[in-house]
């Protein structure tokens, strides 16, 4: 699977990545009064959120042959863009009206940005996915 995956791996990975990422940004930069109020339930809309951006970042990291560095690093280099991503959103809904930052947020982003290497890494040992810089 993540063979065929890393075949179309513009098309499967590279292009949605971009595109959520982008979504991402135009969902933290709404207005508060644009969007309903969700109370706890937001702390797992953040770690979905950040689960998916992570999943991708690492899938094209993995995929990329450009760094060896990011290749062999992949997994950690993901987690740290994803949750100083998060950070910095948080620190950008500041400016937002209606919005704020919260620490609990940016917790779940972490969470998630683990959760999303984790299932990746999980798809790695089950699909027997070799892990060589060519």
């Amino acid at each position: 699977m993540l063979k065929y995956i890393e075949k179309r791996k513009v098309l499967l990975v590279y292009i949605p990545l971009v595109l959520y990422w982008v979504l991402l940004l135009i969902a933290t930069s709404l207005p508060a009064n644009d969007i309903p109020a969700l109370g706890l339930y937001d702390k797992f809309y953040h770690l979905g959120a950040y689960t998916v951006l992570s999943f991708f970042l690492y899938l094209t990291l993995i995929y990329q042959r450009k760094s060896k560095f990011l290749y062999e690093k992949a997994g950690i280099a993901t987690i740290i863009v994803t949750s100083v991503y998060g950070a910095l959103d948080e620190v950008h809904q500041i400016f937002v009206p209606g919005r704020s930052a919260e620490i609990l947020d940016w917790a779940a982003d972490l969470i998630g940005a683990c959760l999303g290497v984790y299932i990746v890494y999980l798809m790695i040992k089950r699909f027997k996915y070799p892990l060589e810089f060519e």
